[in-house]
């Protein structure tokens, strides 16, 4: 497929996020060099008989979610507008969403597709759906909700699991456990939190990549 960006966008975008201190030297050695090499175009003839089609999605993700809830007996819902959005904005949006449908219906599934975004560090093992849920888990404490995010793909961020889910009964079985949510939470070490009470997703790689998927439930 034609790539509409371009070398320059690709340089512009590391000067303003200062990243070229961060890559490998062998990655980084490109660009002190300028040797990055442009990708095809729309122009280019390699793709004057070319054809694609989409054969999955997110899209996909979702509907296959929303039937299998549906035959559940949940109502289902669904709102993608927190699409790369912070992962604890996303929270706060996605938890504020299913208490407002569960004043309306019950039980009640809300479904949302796309990614969120987080940045693992302090040496932290997670990543952007575990940090998610962890971030819910602490405001549904006690409450009939439980909430899942994982990646499609099997794998997030830098640990072996998908993602995770938390419930009303986390942060007690946690406690429990004499684990911290928040601590884990300011580390970025989701995975180890969820791992040890074994609410990590962990199925391995899938093959496929149609983004994510984050499932609230409410009764």
């Amino acid at each position: 497929m034609p790539d509409s960006t371009t070398v320059h966008d690709c340089e512009r975008i590391v000067t303003k996020y200062d990243l070229l201190k961060q890559f490998p030297s062998s990655v980084r050695e490109l660009f002190e060099r300028r040797v990055l090499e442009e990708t095809p175009k729309s122009d280019d003839p390699a793709f004057v008989r070319a054809r694609w089609w989409p054969i999955l999605s997110n899209k996909t993700a979702v509907e296959q979610a929303s039937q299998a809830a549906e035959r559940a007996g949940f109502t289902v819902r669904v709102d993608n507008s927190c699409d790369d959005w912070d992962y604890d904005r996303a929270a706060a949006y996605l938890l504020g969403r299913i208490r407002d449908l569960q004043s309306q219906s019950s039980p009640i599934c809300l479904i949302s597709g796309g990614e969120v975004t987080v940045k693992v560090e302090n040496g932290g093992v997670g990543g952007r759906n575990q940090q998610f849920v962890l971030a819910c888990a602490e405001q549904i404490a006690g409450k009939k909700i439980t909430v899942l995010s994982a990646g499609t793909d099997g794998i997030d961020g830098n640990s072996s699991a998908a993602g995770a889910v938390a419930d009303g009964t986390t942060l007690d079985r946690g406690n429990a456990r004499g684990l911290s949510a928040r601590a884990s939470l300011e580390k970025f070490d989701a995975y180890r939190y969820f791992s040890a009470l074994g609410d990590a997703i962990e199925i391995g790689p899938t093959g496929n990549n149609l983004r994510d998927l984050r499932i609230l439930l409410a009764y």
